[in-house]
């Protein structure tokens, strides 16, 4: 009965009464007239006065503020000189490992089989840097590589990919492995840290990554293309667009990671063979 008393009694929505009765009152003249020639032009000067307002605000907030523009150099400034003393330290570290290897030479001179025998643990532990002939594998992020902003994250090489093919290399023969001149041992880590690739810490700057590995070419060549990382590196580049290469090098040149840490040790049983090493020392400095 309610919502047919209100039919009855207001036959006309509330906002058609509401419209009549402001074009009723414009035809008196007790409201101005929008179509008029003033109120065309007081409309216009509105929207004016609001898109000026709107796009002050919108390049007040697209240009950077003072501080964070403050902000942002000091950060960079200081990653940078932070990335000088890491680099200044590391130097230092290697620097410190040469003069180390040359006492511990000359102190060892009255035993020659000692110091051959902690000759040939430096090769394989990766404290002495190396020279010899090996396998050069690269690997090319597709899509223009990180600089371009339209590449698909799946186009960049991974630390899974480095880890796959330097596994590879291992179980081919490779006697001493490197990664972007960061030389690998057994308590070496290759992990990421969000976009960037680490290797012990230290981040690779991409876009190509190049992987040295010292031992018999022709051997490891052969047992590397039977593993797994061939048909791996081949669905990368079908798929994603990475670059790879294989090649034999006569002379390649891997960095030490100067001296380790003793965690352990076990005495050498009598008569054991010592470990043989492809690769040769490389004179310090």
């Amino acid at each position: 009965m309610t919502l047919l008393v209100e039919v009855m009694e207001r036959p006309l929505d509330p906002g058609y009464a509401e419209a009549a009765a402001r074009r009723r009152a414009v035809r008196e003249g007790r409201l101005p007239d929008r179509r008029s020639p003033a109120g065309v032009v007081l409309m216009v000067l509105v929207a004016l006065l609001l898109g000026l307002m709107t796009a002050s605000a919108a390049r007040q907030l697209r240009v950077p503020q003072d501080g964070v523009a403050a902000a942002r150099e000091l950060l960079e400034e200081e990653i940078s000189a932070r990335s000088a003393q890491a680099e200044r330290l590391r130097a230092r570290s290697a620097a410190l490992s040469a003069e180390i290897e040359t006492l511990q030479r000359a102190t060892l001179a009255r035993d020659p089989v000692l110091a051959e025998q902690l000759r040939l643990d430096g090769l394989v532990n990766g404290s002495t840097a190396v020279t010899g002939p090996g396998l050069l594998v690269t690997l090319t992020d597709g899509g223009g590589g990180p600089t371009d902003d339209a590449a698909e994250p799946g186009a960049r090489v991974q630390y899974t990919d480095i880890r796959t093919v330097v596994n590879a290399l291992w179980a081919a023969g490779a006697e001493a492995v490197s990664v972007d001149d960061q030389r690998l041992t057994s308590l070496s880590a290759i992990r990421n840290a969000g976009d960037a690739i680490l290797v012990d810490l230290v981040p690779l700057p991409g876009p190509t990554y190049t992987i040295r590995a010292v031992g018999d070419p022709q051997r490891m060549q052969a047992a590397y293309a039977r593993s797994d990382a061939p048909a791996y590196l081949q669905l990368l580049a079908s798929g994603y667009g990475i670059d790879s290469s294989v090649s034999a090098e006569e002379d390649l040149e891997l960095p030490g990671v100067g001296t380790q840490q003793l965690r352990n040790a076990e005495p050498l049983a009598a008569g054991a063979p010592a470990p043989e090493a492809t690769g040769t020392e490389e004179e310090s400095p």
